[in-house]
């Protein structure tokens, strides 16, 4: 008896049988939305939108505040006299001594507190930047920039305070050996923006901590969905 033959067109597939799902394999592949899908999966914090320009301005006004006093203590630590007489240390400073370099130090380590302020309108500080080693890529926790970020502006803005009522007490500007006249009103203006950093910071500080809790809680109704 010959062997009974099918055509091969009469021999459904059970892969591509109408009606049927398709049986996967070991090595089946993945289609484009289950990619897509595995891509988009959800993560633990999001990344926040772009601020407002008017929250970009004031970061930008905080990270400046500094500047110009910080200006200021690097001519007088270069030995430019500033008003000071008498036997002040800012009347006697001569360029490399241990005051000099004080001074300095702490005017670059002051601007450099400034400048992080840009992190709070600006990707970096919500992902850590690529070419950090080991932590490259990782998203920054809102409590690790928030928390810092508003303590130092309670502290700023609470000197500030303290700095502008005792401005000219007696064992301040209002000592003898003090800058008078025009030297007095330079270093005045120079240290007059530090009133403004500590609010400044901590208007910026709040809107990213704003930004950072309605992008996650957006975050979590899309996913829970």
């Amino acid at each position: 008896m010959d062997p009974v033959s099918f055509p091969p067109s009469s021999v459904p597939c059970p892969s591509s049988a109408p009606g049927l799902p398709s049986m996967p394999g070991p090595f089946s592949v993945p289609s484009s939305s289950a990619t897509s899908t595995a891509a988009a999966a959800p993560t633990s914090t999001t990344v926040a939108g772009e601020p407002p320009r008017w929250v970009v301005r004031l970061a930008r006004l905080a990270a400046l505040a500094p500047l110009p006093s910080g200006l200021w203590r690097i001519v007088a630590a270069l030995g430019v006299p500033v008003g000071f007489t008498g036997d002040e240390a800012m009347a006697t400073v001569t360029f490399g001594s241990g005051f000099s370099l004080y001074m300095i130090a702490l005017t670059l380590f002051a601007e450099g507190l400034g400048l992080l302020t840009l992190g709070l309108v600006q990707r970096w500080g919500q992902v850590v930047p690529h070419w950090i080693p080991l932590l490259g890529g990782r998203r920054v926790p809102t409590a690790v920039a928030v928390v810092p970020a508003g303590l130092g502006a309670t502290v700023l803005t609470g000197f500030g305070v303290l700095g502008a009522l005792g401005w000219n007490a007696p064992d301040a500007m209002g000592h003898p050996d003090a800058p008078d006249g025009v030297a007095y009103g330079v270093m005045t203006a120079c240290y007059l923006p530090l009133l403004a950093w500590g609010p400044l910071l901590a208007v910026v500080t709040g809107h990213y901590w704003l930004r950072r809790r309605r992008a996650r809680r957006a975050h979590q109704v899309r996913w829970s969905r």
